[in-house]
């Protein structure tokens, strides 16, 4: 009896003491993530997705890249959707708005909701993508910048906005 009493309490005082320490690290992350992302994160928020999205700030463009030495639009997002949530994306932002979106509208957008543009002088058809993460804001990777966090509101993307996607 004395045995069950010692390992039930060598077992409630690991799972305290992981859980507090668990605690600690997520604030720590989360106050890192908000710093390196531009906007508040909370332990509610998706970080999963927030870290990952951190992990590629500043890698370089580079048209049909899909590395962290050099990545396009669509390479940053087919990247991250493999290693988020598992699911394999069509490689072009064109393909990825027609096959594996249904649209939505900017004030449905969620967090990992896909965002579409048309950056082009023609303004017909999808040409550029980002990741919605949160309150406007969405990752993506800029052909003069690299990989940045921009806003819907700027007026360079407020115009060039075409729809929003919800992945299937």
């Amino acid at each position: 009896m004395r045995r069950f009493f010692l390992l039930g309490a060598f077992i409630s005082g690991l799972l305290f003491t992981s859980c507090s320490s668990h605690k600690h690290l997520t604030q720590s992350q989360t106050a890192r993530l908000s710093q390196q992302l531009g906007f508040k994160i909370t332990k509610k928020d998706n970080l999963r997705l927030y870290t990952e999205a951190a992990a590629w700030i500043g890698t370089p463009y580079r048209y049909g890249g899909t590395t962290k030495k050099g990545v396009d639009c669509s390479g940053l997002v087919y990247q991250i959707y493999k290693q988020v949530y598992r699911k394999p994306l069509e490689r072009s932002a064109a393909r990825m708005a027609e096959k594996n979106c249904r649209r939505t509208t900017k004030g449905n957008l969620k967090a990992g909701d896909l965002v579409f543009f048309n950056t082009s002088k023609n303004k017909r058809g999808i040409n550029h993508v980002g990741i919605f993460l949160k309150s406007g804001h969405f990752l993506h990777a800029s052909t003069s910048r690299g990989v940045i966090v921009s806003h819907l509101q700027e007026d360079y993307y407020r115009k060039a906005w075409k729809y929003g996607g919800k992945v299937k």
